[in-house]
């Protein structure tokens, strides 16, 4: 077997835990010796034990002599637990496959340097864009300081969110919002602004069968105090964590709510770059979903924020006094544009769901 199928099942495996590790990559690791998989891992829920500790522990037999496939290079700093370097070279594994670097300061190749210096093959770059795309929110955080944003909205086919009296149920089918909640599944925190909280009083729990305890981190963008504690959020705020983003101090706070307050931006509402470096910096956010109305997906095309859209259109059409899912932009001309490239559509039974990535 190649390194590339080895790597690959460590990849799957890391997959399995995104959006519950946060603010820590989520990693996998496979130990192969006599070109037998005798140990797997993946970082675990709230991210520790690390996918190579999980592995060393869970190991059919003696890792010595064996070569370790991880998705990312392996710590070399002192945190909460010990550093995965040294228990690589404790278990005298001969070789270790690194699909890319950490780009956390604290490790940045240091790792490899402590298992080259302590005699242990080293091999870079297996599979880096597959690794580096899986763990896209936590190199975002360590470049860009904030989390990897995606916004998702509902839209009918001629772009509105909502009739004019604000019915927006169901603009989608079911067979596409299950989808929806799949994906909601695999990202740290679901956030709304408070105009969708008063209007539809979500839940933004994952409610696949099997999957409730899958449930992101809701926040909710709330600078006038519009969460009371009849929503089913704030009924729910022992179950699930949530956060308030505010640009003013509370002074009615909701039981088991967290609140957060940012900055403000020149119009008095929450500055959207400060708040996304506290939610990646406080709240330990790396992958969020904003599943907001068209006036926070506004908001975060003009500071230039999202990374991601998934357009999940249907087939009606409500016209003109219908809700737009964009709002003013003052773009003036094409050329002006903001654009996005196509990465994937799925179709559904009446539903098209159309990802598309920041140019």
């Amino acid at each position: 077997m190649t390194d590339e199928h080895y790597m690959s099942i460590a990849l799957k495996l890391a997959e399995r835990n995104l959006g519950l590790v946060a603010p820590n990559p989520s990693v996998g690791c496979v130990i192969v010796k006599y070109g037998v998989i005798i140990g797997e891992g993946q970082t675990a829920p709230g991210g520790r034990p690390h996918a190579e500790t999980v592995a060393l522990t869970n190991s059919k037999m003696s890792p010595q002599d064996s070569i370790m496939y991880v998705t990312l290079e392996p710590c070399c700093h002192q945190g909460v637990t010990g550093p995965c370097a040294d228990e690589i070279i404790r278990s005298k594994i001969k070789k270790v496959v690194v699909a890319t670097v950490d780009p956390d300061k604290r490790v940045s190749g240091g790792g490899i340097k402590k298992l080259i210096e302590a005699g242990v093959e080293v091999v870079q770059g297996v599979m880096k864009e597959e690794a580096e795309d899986l763990n896209i929110g936590f190199f975002t955080t360590r470049r860009l300081h904030r989390p990897w944003i995606t916004c998702k909205i509902a839209t009918t086919l001629d772009g509105k969110i909502a009739s004019a009296s604000g019915d927006s149920k169901w603009i989608t089918q079911e067979d596409t919002r299950e989808w929806v909640h799949q994906v909601r599944a695999k990202y740290d925190a679901v956030m709304i602004g408070s105009n969708t909280l008063v209007s539809d009083d979500p839940l933004l729990t994952c409610r696949i069968p099997g999957m409730e305890d899958r449930s992101p981190v809701r926040i909710i963008i709330d600078s006038q105090q519009r969460l009371k504690e009849t929503h089913k959020i704030a009924k729910t705020a022992d179950k699930v964590k949530t956060w308030i983003v505010t640009n003013k101090e509370v002074t009615m706070k909701i039981q088991f709510v967290n609140y957060l307050v940012v900055e403000s931006n020149g119009d008095g509402k929450v500055c959207m770059k400060d708040a996304m470096e506290k939610i990646a910096s406080v709240v330990g956010i790396t992958r969020l979903l904003v599943e907001g109305g068209g006036g926070l997906l506004t908001e975060l095309l003009k500071e230039n924020l999202i990374d991601r859209l998934i357009m999940c259109r249907s087939g009606k059409i409500i016209g003109n006094d219908g809700v737009p899912c964009v709002r003013d932009l003052g773009i003036a001309t094409i050329s002006k544009c903001l654009r996005f490239r196509k990465v994937e559509v799925k179709e559904f039974s009446e539903d098209v769901a159309e990802v598309w990535d920041k140019l």
